[in-house]
């Protein structure tokens, strides 16, 4: 099932589509993101795609793991990961990622973050090799409350960083975010520093799909299409990125005009 947007409007050169539900939002972005990582095989017999994580994506990777696309032909990368957490921590994006991807899809290959490694640099020197010899075919997104790509918060976001992964610190809102929809029991509780995707590495992606819904992401997407587009909304940048598409439901667009 792939729901009909009851508006479509282009913002820069992005592709803004919103729906009614929450649900809404997940059916199309699944039906978006099939089409591309299919089209992509059927062109070059394989396809890549960078997989996110968060409450945005739930739905979204229970429905594309449904369908009957040939996950044997698609590497997998991830946004991001914190620093020196295991990967069975409950909090931890490859636990995440295990749960609502890689248990119920066999990829052909799967590129984890080490987060809990041993040499840090060496892995985001090892994870960038890896993302430019499989230029992604798709990378998922949502949207952090301070206007975060993967962990690019305001403070550290570069729209020209040479790197394409890198160690990074979070702030405090972040961490406090990863409280509120995670399985962190507390701010102190949460990593401080955390190796991420840059927004250069994101906007290399062929496609880019962002998903964003409730009433809470109301603001931060109301920044992200009205405002200037700099790094105190790094989210910003998808506006000028035409490769890229944002879904939204009703409430996360109900302060557009």
């Amino acid at each position: 099932m792939n729901p009909a947007p009851f508006q479509t409007i282009k913002i820069n050169a992005l592709t803004v589509r919103v729906y009614e539900s929450a649900e809404e939002v997940a059916l199309a972005g699944s039906a978006i993101a099939y089409q591309i990582l299919h089209n992509a095989i059927e062109a070059q017999g394989k396809a890549a795609g960078i997989f996110a994580t968060g409450r945005s994506q739930v739905n979204f990777l229970r429905y594309l793991t449904a369908t009957d696309l040939d996950w044997s032909k698609i590497t997998g990368f991830h946004l991001d990961e914190y620093l020196a957490l295991s990967a069975q921590h409950p909090a931890s994006f490859r636990h995440y990622l295990e749960t609502h991807l890689t248990s119920r899809v066999q990829l052909g290959q799967w590129y984890p973050i080490e987060g809990d490694g041993l040499l840090p640099i060496e892995i985001c020197d090892r994870y960038e090799r890896a993302l430019q010899a499989n230029i992604a075919d798709l990378c998922c997104l949502g949207v952090g409350n301070n206007g975060h790509l993967a962990f690019n918060d305001p403070a550290v976001a570069d729209f020209t960083e040479p790197r394409w992964v890198k160690l990074v610190k979070l702030d405090e809102q972040n961490r406090q975010q990863q409280v509120n929809t995670s399985a962190f029991t507390c701010l102190e509780n949460v990593p401080q520093y955390a190796f991420t995707l840059t927004l250069s590495a994101i906007r290399a992606a062929r496609n880019s799909l962002c998903l964003a819904y409730g009433a809470g992401k109301a603001k931060i997407v109301h920044q992200l299409l009205t405002g200037p587009v700099d790094t105190h909304c790094p989210a910003s940048i998808l506006r000028n990125t035409p490769q890229a598409m944002l879904l939204l439901d009703r409430s996360a667009a109900s302060l557009m005009s």
